[in-house]
């Protein structure tokens, strides 16, 4: 089954009607003298449309479709105004050969095992033929090379723009408060032979006090998954812990244990290994973050502004 019968099918009927009533010219828009299909637009939105399928249905599901088609509509016309602008370049068609060639020989290696008919086998199921997965590779590398030069080489982002960005939204790297914790659980007994885990709690916190090992103790008596850890948690935002963790927790310093705690599964017994209290993150500890963000934000201007000049000097009508 081809990515486009797979597309009608997840989307259901609501979809189905959109579709039937758009495929009665097939076309999209043109660039130039080249048309970008529904097929096409189909195609691409087929993966997220499987998403949506299993989140939605209806109004809500033919919404959201209406949207990935459009956003892969306008990546679709963007492409051809690339492909297009590359021509006036005056570039010999065989400048790409070597490259491409390479690029085909990497993926019939990784996947599928250097068998090249068995690749030629799987475009055809795929409805496609070598020819125009190689020109879509080759189209690929056209568009990445002119994006690189019109847009991602253009972009630097000073060090005093990230620090405006930290001080703007110092919100976004609030740490919220942390407990390191080990547990020594005691399920509730569903056996009338089993020890009474209350009882068994006592014994144990005794011995504490006499000195044992928490960790040790975790190992023999703990009925958690992190027995085998000696009972360890590892850290929890305080937020996400169970109400009776939290309000356990709360008074207890690093290094200091709970009483028994009872709880409708279980009993427990709690050691506050190490606590983080609420905290900012530094600047040092989100630069990259931050300079990564904001590349993308002036990536994705730049990107629109060069699209839309373009727009300006290409013929582009959509249906």
């Amino acid at each position: 089954m081809n990515r486009l019968r797979v597309y009608f099918a997840l989307a259901g009927w609501v979809l189905a009607v959109h579709v039937n009533a758009q495929l009665v010219d097939g076309i999209k828009a043109v660039v130039a003298e080249s048309p970008v299909t529904y097929v096409e637009v189909a195609n691409i939105s087929a993966p997220a449309v499987e998403t949506l399928s299993h989140q939605y249905d209806g109004e809500g599901l033919q919404q959201r479709v209406f949207e990935v088609e459009t956003n892969n509509l306008e990546h679709l016309v963007a492409r051809q105004l690339i492909l297009q602008e590359f021509k006036t370049y005056n570039v010999p068609e065989t400048i790409l050969d070597k490259d491409v060639d390479k690029r085909i020989q990497e993926i019939v290696h990784d996947r599928f095992y250097g068998d090249r008919m068995r690749m030629i086998k799987t475009l055809q199921a795929e409805g496609t033929t070598l020819e125009r997965f190689r020109k879509n590779i080759r189209d690929q590398f056209i568009e990445v090379a002119l994006r690189n030069k019109n847009v991602s080489s253009e972009i630097i982002i000073s060090p005093h723009k990230v620090e405006s960005y930290y001080q703007d939204h110092r919100d976004e790297f609030k740490m919220e408060d942390e407990v390191k914790l080990r547990m020594i659980v005691l399920n509730r007994a569903t056996d009338g032979n089993a020890p009474d885990p209350k009882k068994l709690g006592e014994e144990i916190l005794s011995k504490l006090q006499e000195g044992a090992s928490f960790e040790e103790m975790a190992r023999i008596y703990s009925q958690g998954s992190q027995a085998s850890r000696g009972g360890d948690w590892g850290w929890y935002a305080t937020s996400k812990l169970r109400k009776e963790f939290a309000d356990a927790a709360s008074p207890l310093k690093a290094g200091e244990r709970s009483g028994l705690i009872e709880a409708s599964d279980a009993f427990y017994i709690m050691l506050v290994e190490d606590k983080k209290p609420v905290r900012y993150k530094t600047l040092a500890e989100v630069r990259d973050e931050i300079e990564k963000n904001l590349k993308l934000e002036e990536t994705s201007r730049l990107e629109k502004q060069w699209i839309a000049r373009l727009k300006k000097k290409t013929f582009v009508k959509f249906f």
